[in-house]
């Protein structure tokens, strides 16, 4: 959310620099398995397994597809607002071979791992879906050994929200924005949160500290980059700020939701989140900062800093019955009607770049100029089968960090080894 939706967006994810890991055993099936092509020209029934639907956009267009397809209804299978919980709910219906999963919402950092399992119908000849459209980014993610095995359906990238009534021009860079929690502590109020909760969403966080600071996680050709005085100063920012009370204390628990509910309460003076907020924050009855509340985009060492790029894609089982029926959903998933009302009704990133400048969303959607921005210089993160174990390197470690029970350089060096076992693993 980073989902779910990480709206649940763990996170939903963040500056890590592409893994490249072409593994000709770990391939799978690919195009030529029996089951990815069983059932391509069959229409009917099918499920749509999703996160958790906080902001009420998948069930209105599922109506939407019914009423339309009284022969191919769509049932809404909806699971938890947890990634890690929606991924090992996928991974445990795909090893099943379950037929009642037939199109999936996968988070971008998914799609590698399930094509590389052949759980995923790749997108070519007659499933073939048409991306000229789309952010290329995007497309990228959804892509696993020169094959498109997902439709993007939304994209993603990391907005700064901030109390427009105390700060009257938001910070360009990290120790602008501390020397700003004067102000929060002048109103007795929390200054900055994020995600950092021992979860994907960490990772994120963890990385886009990382990145803002002119560090990486991963060389361009993949190898472990951490312990480096750069990266290191990134994660020590986030240690700081916890130490002085820039970030509260009760932070070190939150994923997206408890930060988006402290921020509506009017308990921070800074967050970093999802665009889904956006909508949330100005709708909710509770919120108490919907007319008070600005987004900028996430600082770094120097300026802008570098957003996770994050965003979900729709995937069909190859243990589905009806692929025919659940093509056409992926398209119309990614049709500028359904990209529209992603935008209006949830605040969820279009993955088709000219909505971006559409007169109408902008109007609606000031932010999505500076969420183009945050989309267009965000980092990937790693495109491998076996990001499960990059992931949990970098939380054990930053989490650790963050709680003082290892300092930076320790923290730093035990994740370079645990990234060094991950990846030399998958080779």
């Amino acid at each position: 959310m980073d989902n779910t939706r990480a709206k649940v967006r763990l996170a939903s994810v963040a500056g890590i620099a592409v893994l490249g890991l072409a593994l000709a055993g770990c391939s799978g099936g690919g195009s030529g398995s029996d089951a990815a092509k069983s059932g391509q020209d069959s229409r009917g029934p099918i499920t749509y397994v999703q996160g958790k639907d906080n902001s009420n956009v998948v069930r209105p267009l599922i109506a939407k597809w019914n009423k339309a397809h009284g022969s191919e209804k769509v049932t809404f299978k909806e699971q938890s607002d947890q990634a890690d919980q929606q991924h090992d709910d996928l991974v445990q219906h795909f090893q099943a071979k379950d037929d009642g999963y037939d199109v999936v919402d996968v988070d971008v950092v998914w799609t590698a791992e399930f094509a590389a399992k052949s759980w995923l119908v790749p997108l070519t000849g007659d499933m073939a879906i048409d991306t000229s459209k789309l952010l290329p980014s995007t497309v990228k993610t959804a892509t696993y050994n020169n094959t498109l095995y997902a439709a993007p359906q939304t994209s993603d990238g990391a907005l700064l929200y901030y109390r427009k009534d105390l700060v009257k021009t938001p910070p360009t860079t990290w120790s602008a924005m501390m020397d700003d929690c004067q102000i929060a502590k002048d109103n007795g109020i929390g200054c900055y949160a994020g995600q950092f909760a021992k979860y994907e969403g960490l990772t994120v966080n963890a990385s886009e500290a990382v990145n803002g600071s002119g560090g990486s996680i991963l060389t361009k050709g993949g190898a472990p980059d951490v312990d480096t005085s750069k990266a290191k100063a990134g994660l020590q920012n986030l240690v700081d700020a916890f130490k002085d009370g820039n970030i509260p204390a009760e932070a070190i628990t939150y994923q997206e939701e408890q930060g988006r509910t402290a921020f509506e309460d009017g308990k921070l003076l800074f967050l970093r989140n999802w665009p889904y907020v956006y909508s949330l924050a100005k709708t909710d009855g509770s919120s108490k900062v919907k007319d008070t509340f600005g987004i900028a985009p996430i600082p770094g060492a120097d300026g802008v800093g570098a957003s996770t790029l994050g965003g979900h894609n729709a995937a069909i089982s190859v243990y589905s019955k009806h692929k025919a029926t659940a093509h056409d959903f992926l398209e119309f998933l990614e049709s500028n009607e359904t990209q529209k009302f992603f935008a209006t009704q949830g605040s969820l990133a279009p993955v088709v770049g000219d909505l971006y400048t559409d007169s109408d969303l902008t109007s609606k959607l000031p932010y999505l100029p500076t969420l183009l921005k945050s989309i267009q210089s965000a980092e990937p993160r790693p495109v491998t089968p076996f990001y499960p174990a990059v992931t949990k390197a970098i939380q054990d470690n930053s989490y650790a960090a963050l709680k003082g029970s290892k300092s930076v350089d320790e923290a730093m060096k035990d994740m370079e080894a645990a990234l060094k076992s991950a990846t030399s693993s998958s080779n």
